[in-house]
């Protein structure tokens, strides 16, 4: 996993086309958008990823923010790759969500803080989440809590997301936030990462809402994804 990591970060160097690197980030991007809303199509992010541009014609109209967001994932995951080796920190995390997040119109609301924690209270599904006061303090446990494990096991990450989740630490992109998380330190751990379908979206936010009592459905569901990134693994990395 560790020759992984590297074999990414060399594809990324050279720009590499239709390898793992390039596959990766065309996925990751359009699967975690989209779970958040996106409209963009899978065919749509790869345009992006290799030209830098989209076409319109005969397509509707597409909303600048998400275009942008799928842009600034590519340049998150490969800050992901960049500082795989540091331990998890709450400055990483803010970078994370400084980087998705610049450029877009919310990021020009003096509510809006990007790449800092969360001025005003948030729920998600309906669920009360850490009041804006507390997050700083709720973040650097849990970072301190996780970092303190002597060896990270796939359960450990899959539990730091869903309390990652249940914080709530931004005003938005925290889904986006964290499944960069995951990813990195799969890799940081030398653990096969995954990349959550958006076809399976609804098998995921019911994992999250269930694993207090029920953990095996999110473990599940990441445990899928995780052997379909297996898969690409076997083929592009002989």
């Amino acid at each position: 996993m560790n020759n992984l990591t590297s074999y990414l970060q060399e594809e990324k160097q050279a720009r590499r086309k239709g390898g793992l690197y390039h596959k990766t980030q065309v996925n990751l991007a359009y699967n975690s958008n989209r779970i958040e809303g996106s409209r963009l199509t899978e065919e749509q992010t790869r345009c992006i990823f290799e030209t830098r541009t989209i076409g319109f014609k005969d397509e509707d109209a597409l909303p600048v923010d998400d275009i942008i967001e799928i842009s600034n994932h590519f340049v998150a995951f490969d800050y992901l790759l960049d500082s795989v080796n540091n331990p998890l920190s709450n400055d990483i995390i803010k970078k994370f969500h400084g980087i998705l997040k610049t450029g877009i119109s919310d990021a020009y609301s003096a509510q809006f803080a990007v790449g800092e924690w969360k001025k005003l209270a948030n729920e998600v599904g309906g669920i009360e989440t850490t009041s804006p006061e507390n997050v700083e303090a709720d973040m650097q446990t849990l970072n301190n809590r996780y970092n303190s494990i002597d060896k990270i096991e796939f359960e450990n990450i899959i539990e730091y997301h869903y309390r990652f989740e249940k914080i709530h630490p931004f005003q938005d992109g925290n889904g986006r936030v964290g499944r960069l998380i995951m990813f990195r330190e799969c890799l940081r751990n030398s653990i096969i990462p995954f990349i959550i379908d958006e076809r399976h979206k609804q098998h995921y936010y019911r994992g999250l809402r269930e694993f207090a009592t029920v953990r095996g459905y999110l473990l599940d569901t990441c445990l899928s994804a995780q052997d379909t990134y297996a898969g690409w693994i076997r083929y592009f990395y002989k």
